[in-house]
This record gives structure tokens, C-alpha cells and sequence, in this order.
């Protein structure tokens, strides 16, 4: 009888643990389409980093380039994203990879939040090559023009990922947590 309350315990105290950092996670404000695929839209990639980055569609068109083949959603044909790495943006910001990326920056997590609210989640180890073969885009591009109305100005294309569900439309903030 010890054994099992000494395990609701842990349970209960795991549970609170999980319900903790649930509320920690950053809170977008959710804007309209509007706002993100005006003129003034941008990426901001912000909290654990070094160097803060809010950068334009200019911005990101002046950056190292590459493009993605990835399945299309609802029956379409592969279809082919352009945009930068993930990981080049995590870099720039100076969040550590490759062999500097151990200890505490392995619990570390990414937070892609949309303009509408939806967020997903990435550990920072899964978005390193180092680690694994993820090839995480933010695209501008969709088929060699610019991303339709919906989906842009910015879209996170997880091509590894079996569903879609982490592909974030309308990409507003990147924000580094966990540290």
C-alpha cells in the first residue's frame, strides 16, 4: 500500500510538474491576416537568444536560400517550398548548434506561433543537424511564387513530419524557451 501512494505522489507531483510549464509556454496575441501579410510583416525570433531578430520579407529573401519538396496536403501533388532553414535563422540569433548545442541547451525547446494563435513545438536538439536529419523551412515560397493569402507571408514546412499539423501558416514569432 506504501508503494502505491508513494506513486500517486510522483504521479500527482509529475502531473502539476507538466500543468507548470504548460502555462509558461509564451502567449501570442492573436492579429488579422491583415496584419501579417501587410507591408510591415515580419518574423520576430526572440527569448532565449542572443541577438533578437525581427526581419522582413526582405529580409529573408537576402538570406542563404533553399528549397524543399514536400508532400502536399488534401491529395496535391509534392510541392515545392523555398525559403531559409530554420536552423540558419537559429543561428543568426545565436542560439548554439552543433557542438556547442549540450547540457541544459538540450532541454531547450522552439515555440513557431502563428498570427491566428496556433503554436507548435520543437525541441531545439530535433531542429539541429547535429542531432537529426530535419530539414525545417521557413518558406516564402510556395511553386516559385510568393505564398497565397492564409499561408503567408511566412509558413513553417516540417517535410519529416508523417502529418502537417507543425506546419504553421502565417508565421509570426519563433521564440527559444526551456534554458
Amino acid at each position: 500500500m506504501r508503494n502505491r501512494s508513494a506513486c500517486s505522489a510522483r504521479r500527482a507531483g509529475l502531473m502539476l510538474a507538466v500543468m507548470a510549464a504548460a502555462t509558461t509556454l509564451p502567449r501570442v496575441q492573436p492579429a488579422t491576416f491583415a496584419q501579417a501579410s501587410g507591408a510591415a510583416a515580419r518574423l520576430e525570433i526572440t527569448g532565449a537568444v542572443r541577438i533578437p531578430l525581427f526581419l522582413s520579407a526582405v529580409d529573408l529573401k537576402a538570406m542563404p536560400r533553399t528549397t524543399v519538396r514536400a508532400g502536399g496536403q488534401g491529395g496535391q501533388l509534392t510541392q515545392l517550398y523555398e525559403g531559409v532553414a530554420l536552423a540558419e535563422l537559429l543561428q543568426r540569433a545565436g542560439v548554439p548548434h552543433g557542438e556547442e548545442l549540450g547540457g541544459p541547451w538540450l532541454a531547450a525547446y522552439v515555440v513557431a506561433a502563428a498570427a491566428d494563435g496556433y503554436r507548435a513545438v520543437f525541441s531545439l536538439a530535433e531542429l539541429d543537424a547535429g542531432f537529426g536529419d530535419s530539414q525545417v523551412l521557413v518558406a516564402d515560397t510556395l511553386d516559385g511564387a510568393p505564398l497565397a493569402e492564409g499561408l503567408g507571408p511566412f509558413r513553417l514546412i516540417v517535410p519529416g513530419d508523417k502529418r502537417a499539423a507543425r506546419w504553421v501558416r502565417t508565421l509570426k514569432s519563433i521564440t527559444v524557451a526551456g534554458m
